[in-house]
Formats: C-alpha cells, structure tokens, sequence
C-alpha cells in the first residue's frame, strides 16, 4: 500500500468505536512492518532447543520457581506486532479513562471525544510497528505483557543483530534465549504484572490533560503531510499531557524497571559463564545499539518523559553486592512481594534496603 492510499484508509478509520482505536491502530503497524518473512524451520527448531537449555541454566543459577511451562514462538516482525498490538493495553487504557473524566468544555466535548480513540490508537499502532522492527525478543521491549508470557523471538532482528556486530549468532542467539527465560521467571511472581500496571496507572493519574492542545491535533488530521509526522512521533498524543518531571509515581516506576534489568543481568552473568565466551562482546554490541538509538523507550515516547529502563540507574551493583553481602537467599527476597522491591535511592544503598526488609539484623537474610 502505498502512502497516498494509507492516509485514505486512515482517515475511513478515524470513526472506529471504543476508547482506543484498535483498527487504526492495526493498520498503522501493518504498515509499518511490512511482509511477512518465513521463518527457516530448522532454525526455529534451534531457538526451541536453545530455551530447553537456557530453562536449565537459570534454574540452577537462583532459586526462583520458573513458573508453569510456557510456549517458545519464533517469529517475524510482522507477527511479533500482530501478537502485541493488545499486550500493552494497560498503556492506554488508563489514559483513555484520563480522557473520559477530563472535565467537560465545549472544545473537549467536540475535539477530545472524537479525536481521543484515533490518537490513542496511533499511538500504539506507531510504536508496535517501529519497535518490531528492533526487538530481539518479547522482554527487550523492558515492560511486561498485559496477560501471557510467552517467549516470543524476532527471528530476523536477533540475526541481522549478530551480522551487523560480527559476533557469534550461535552465542548470540542462547545468549536471546537467556534473556527471554530470565525476565519470564521474574514475571512469573502472580504480583509482578498487576504491580507494575498499578505503577502506570498511578502516574498516569498524576497528569493532566492540556485541554488547548486538542484543536492543533485536529487540524493536523486534515494535513496528510503533518499526519506522517505525527506517525513518526509516535501520534503525537505526549504533548497533550502534563505531569511533574520528578515525581514519586515516576520514580517508582524507574525503580521497578531498573531492578529488573539489574537482576536480569546478574542471572546472565551466573548462568551464562562458561556457556557465552563472547559474553562481553555481545553486551558491548547491545550498549552500541541502544546508545545509538533515536528512538525513545516505549513508556517515553507514549508520556514524553525519561524512561530508560534503568540502564542509567544505579542498580548495576545492588545485586551483586546483596547477594555478596547476605547470600543468594536474601536477593530473591525482592521477588516475595511489591513491599520488598528496592526504592530508586535504595538502588544506591543495599544497607538500607537489607535494613527495612530483612529485618532488624541485615546480617541475616
């Protein structure tokens, strides 16, 4: 389809019912992906085996329960999208509701309500068709899934990954199913996915909704040129919120994100030892490619603000000076509940955090 006829098709879409546009939201990342490219069965056999493996590793490197068995689905970028266009719901549903109990003017009755869903819509649209073109895996992405954890892997990025870097694709392809099996035993704890959608929703709720900002959006509807670029942008919808740069929802949620990557690469390290010789070489290739990615995480580019999946916090040593310091038992403590996550300033001091949750004596976990 050509870019004439999708702005047509767009449009015919805009007057879809429900508080998120989900067919213009389909229709945005059907483009975006483009074909459909089959997988070589032998290779999607190797991911599955390379998951056997990866399962037995990272059970023996914590004490975690993985969690009941869940499918391996190698893919295209093109069905990794159509897979996930509803995963990340919990995004904008919540800001759907913001929309809906704005108070009412006569420029938010006749502007928001219609224009919310399409807005909305492109919004997830955009962001699941760009981001199946660079996820390697289902967790790469940095945030759960709304209601399934399986491991998903996005055949053709791991391995124009591992050519464009020159690195091993055998290691780099265990190395992605190290990753996949790490996150879904931290997110098979029942609490962790109904937590971190909590998170969302109370920053969501710190914002507010710029009122003024809706009569812009809906002259750039009827601007095929300003449409595209709200498409790059992601729909355009962040600068229709505002909120406080730092605030303690926030905070939270950068805290949360941070341990998971954290102890995500802990895990690597433990399991990964004597399996991965080009470990090193295969992080230093993922810090390349996100440091010289334009684009903002998925959870900045749908509220404008820093959301960097804690590789820039200050967790990278908490983990390993936890499990140093009290022992292995005491770092799956985090995983016994939300009250036991560290704080983003605990991430800075395990002491503290060993303090408040292993009880009066830190010494003993």
């Amino acid at each position: 389809m050509n870019d004439s006829n999708i702005f047509d098709e767009l449009m015919k879409l805009l007057n879809q019912p429900g508080p998120v546009n989900w067919a213009l939201a389909a229709q945005i990342a059907d483009h975006l992906t483009g074909e459909r490219q089959p997988i070589d069965p032998w290779l999607a056999d190797e991911y599955i085996d390379l998951t056997r493996l990866a399962q037995l590793r990272i059970t023996d490197a914590t004490s975690l329960d993985p969690g009941p068995l869940v499918d391996t689905i190698p893919l295209d970028q093109a069905e990794w999208a159509t897979r996930n266009l509803r995963s990340f719901r919990y995004l904008v549903e919540p800001l759907a509701d913001k929309l809906a109990d704005a108070p009412s003017t006569g420029a938010m009755d006749a502007v928001l309500k219609p224009l919310a869903p399409a807005l909305l819509g492109m919004q997830m649209g955009v962001m699941v068709g760009l981001l199946s073109q660079k996820v390697l895996g289902q967790f790469d992405v940095g945030l759960p899934t709304a209601d399934h954890g399986d491991l998903y892997y996005v055949v053709p990025n791991i391995e124009a990954f591992a050519t464009e870097h020159r690195l091993d694709p055998r290691q780099v392809r265990l190395w992605a199913a190290l990753h996949e099996v790490i996150h879904q035993v931290q997110f098979a704890r029942q609490w962790v996915r109904p937590h971190f959608r909590k998170l969302i929703e109370d920053y969501i709720a710190s914002m507010e909704v710029d009122t003024s900002a809706f009569g812009d959006r809906m002259a750039d509807f009827n601007d095929p040129a300003r449409l595209a670029e709200m498409m790059q942008e992601g729909g355009g919808f962040p600068s229709l919120l505002s909120g406080p740069e730092h605030s303690d929802q926030l905070e939270a949620i950068q805290a949360f994100l941070s341990i998971i990557e954290s102890h995500g690469e802990h895990l690597m390290d433990r399991a990964a030892a004597d399996l991965l010789p080009d470990l090193s070489g295969i992080r230093a290739a993922m810090t390349e490619r996100r440091d010289a990615s334009s684009e903002e995480s998925m959870l900045g580019g749908m509220f404008g603000t820093e959301m960097n999946r804690g590789r820039y916090l200050p967790g990278d040593s908490f983990c390993s000076e936890v499990e140093s310091r009290w022992g292995g038992e005491a770092l799956t403590r985090i995983w016994d509940g939300p009250g036991n996550l560290p704080t983003l300033a605990e991430l800075g001091d395990a002491t503290g955090w060993a303090a408040r949750v292993l009880l009066e004596d830190p010494s003993s976990p």
